[in-house]
């Protein structure tokens, strides 16, 4: 069966020309912010690898709108994703490696090729119809069988690894997998797969015996002054509490994040409660009032009473 083709000629409707000539603007924008006679100095002297931090920081800031539920502040968040694309399909196209057009042909022909029960056409029936109400575990299972016919096909023709039988094949899989992903998001992918592989504790006492011999491994790398030995162990022991996240039901990235939030809305009492000037006190006092500061919110967040 063969794709529906999708007619790039087609006019698009209202709405997608107008993102179209939204696209344009910000094209030429970024054209005039990367002009190596009147750009500006700064985006002139970015390159791939300094622009990576930005990228992190704007998808983690995408993540925290989705999670405030803010529109606003999700539109805004999300044009700053996009810029971090266009600057880089610009920075690769000066020196005739690949450009915009071909990042956007690639995923649409990587979206079309993954969907095959949208966009093949079976006798009788239109791929709109199959695409609608489908089993999307079905569709996840197809997902993962075609990504893995694509990288056997790179594979045989030297794209990726080396051709032939892999002696790690579900490390190959995973390292790959967590590329893209944060520390603490990959160490939860490598968790479950390894579990489900069977490199499993036998119960949870198992997993809080490991933290507590890496708590201890820790102590020891920080108290010998090897900086590089305790950041190993301190890797450990975020590692291992993943896997306790893991057999608790817990999403660690979503826990660390609430503790940001949490900690953040407790230290601007505590600021504000010294006017912003938390130099020259006690630490007992500055515990004191993060106490108060933790028992305001409590009182905040309780439920009130049905007679209030």
């Amino acid at each position: 069966m063969e794709p529906r083709p999708v007619d790039p000629a087609a006019p698009p409707p209202a709405t997608a020309a107008a993102s179209l000539e939204a696209l344009a603007e910000l094209l030429a924008v970024v054209d005039r912010l990367r002009d190596p006679e009147t750009g500006c100095p700064w985006d002139l002297e970015q390159t791939h690898a300094s622009l990576v931090p930005y990228v992190l920081e704007e998808a983690h800031e995408v993540a925290d709108a989705i999670r405030h539920g803010d529109d606003r502040h999700l539109a805004e968040e999300l044009g700053d994703l996009l810029l971090q694309v266009v600057l880089h399909a610009r920075i690769a196209s000066e020196t005739g490696r690949f450009d915009l057009e071909q990042i956007a042909r690639g995923i649409s022909a990587k979206l079309i090729r993954r969907h095959p029960h949208v966009f093949e056409a079976v006798e009788g029936e239109q791929p709109s119809n199959r695409g609608s109400g489908g089993d999307s575990a079905a569709v996840r299972r197809s997902w993962d069988a075609i990504k893995a016919e694509e990288a056997a096909a790179r594979r045989r023709v030297g794209e990726d690894s080396p051709p032939g039988p892999s002696a790690s094949p579900l490390s190959d899989r995973l390292a790959g997998k967590v590329r893209g992903q944060s520390a603490l998001a990959g160490a939860m992918t490598i968790s479950r797969k390894a579990a489900a592989a069977g490199f499993e504790w036998e119960g949870l006492d198992g997993v809080w015996e490991k933290v507590h011999e890496e708590l201890d491994e820790l102590k020891e790398a920080v108290a010998s002054g090897d900086r590089a030995h305790a950041q190993e162990e301190l890797g450990d022991v975020l590692f291992t509490l993943v896997n306790v996240a893991r057999w608790c039901g817990i999403d660690p990235e979503e826990g660390l994040a609430g503790t940001n939030r949490r900690f953040l809305d407790r230290f601007s009492r505590v600021e504000a409660a010294l006017g912003g000037e938390l130099g020259g006190r006690s630490i007992r006092e500055l515990e004191g009032l993060w106490q108060q500061a933790k028992a305001q919110i409590r009182a905040e967040s309780a439920p009130r009473d049905a007679g209030a």
